[in-house]
């Protein structure tokens, strides 16, 4: 290849890496500038925005404010839309509508549609695509399309500590108990007692804990043991470290032992075999 094709090819490449970095840079810029906090509200006027509450950039459909409420410490994700009334404009009376608790955290994408009251209480942990409505089409008149006819509409209430997965469907009427875990997908309506496990559409409760027997049916695999609270980040990265050395040890043990190895590998291809 000539000389000259050479240098034009490593500027390009230079030049593209360049301008991805700057590219990066600039929308993580825009991303800290577009987040909506108590301190930085910028074109919203919620009813409260908690201490340490933060909707990140950009932003899904915001409409309601003033009727929205959202706790201490929360994570709203981006392209998270969160609405009060059928419309924007629309004076909802001096209530809120859209109640969210503190620690609450709403994946990306997620919606919130409240006409009448929607509760979330603290520490709800909802994964991405997550969609909570107090409204739903009606289709009594079958003259008329469904999307002209008035919705029904009924509160919802959430309990706290409750997890719902990916792609979960909270539908009107819904009030679901304390410690909920709603599966991936799930449609639920009607209630859901206190520590109970939700799936499928319409969803059934598949687990329930009681305190004289437990979770039933068991659980398939033990609790994880949890992090202690005093251990300090240079503990847990020396934790690590002797991990890796084990690992090594292990790997040397068997360089040296090539008969155990052996018989490991004669053993590997019906390991699998039922």
């Amino acid at each position: 290849m000539p000389k000259n094709e050479n240098v034009f090819s490593s500027w390009r490449s230079w030049c593209g890496r360049v301008t991805s970095r700057l590219v990066h840079r600039g929308w993580r810029a825009v991303q800290r500038a577009g987040a909506v906090t108590a301190e930085r509200p910028g074109p919203y006027r919620f009813g409260r925005i908690g201490v340490g509450t933060r909707l990140a950039f950009p932003q899904g459909t915001l409409f309601g404010e003033p009727w929205i409420e959202l706790g201490e410490h929360c994570v709203i994700g981006e392209q998270v839309t969160l609405t009060a009334g059928m419309m924007p404009d629309v004076d909802l009376g001096p209530e809120p509508v859209l109640r969210i608790g503190n620690g609450v955290v709403l994946g990306r994408g997620s919606h919130v549609i409240a006409s009448v009251s929607v509760e979330f209480g603290d520490d709800v942990f909802c994964g991405p695509y997550v969609y909570v409505t107090s409204d739903n089409h009606s289709y009594d008149d079958p003259d008329q399309p469904i999307g002209r006819q008035w919705p029904r509409s009924a509160p919802v209430h959430i309990g706290p500590g409750s997890w719902l997965g990916a792609g979960a469907v909270i539908l009107p009427g819904a009030r679901l108990g304390r410690n909920v875990v709603v599966a991936a997908g799930a449609v639920v309506r009607g209630e859901v007692p206190d520590h109970a496990v939700v799936a499928g559409a319409p969803a059934r409760i598949i687990r329930r804990w009681a305190p004289d027997e437990g979770w039933q049916p068991p659980l398939r695999t033990p609790a994880p043991v949890p992090i202690p609270e005093d251990m300090t980040v240079q503990q847990l990265l020396a934790l690590a470290d002797l991990e890796r050395e084990r690992e090594q040890a292990r790997e040397q043990t068997g360089e040296r032992n090539p008969e155990v190895a052996g018989r490991g590998l004669e053993r590997e291809p019906g390991a699998g075999a039922s």
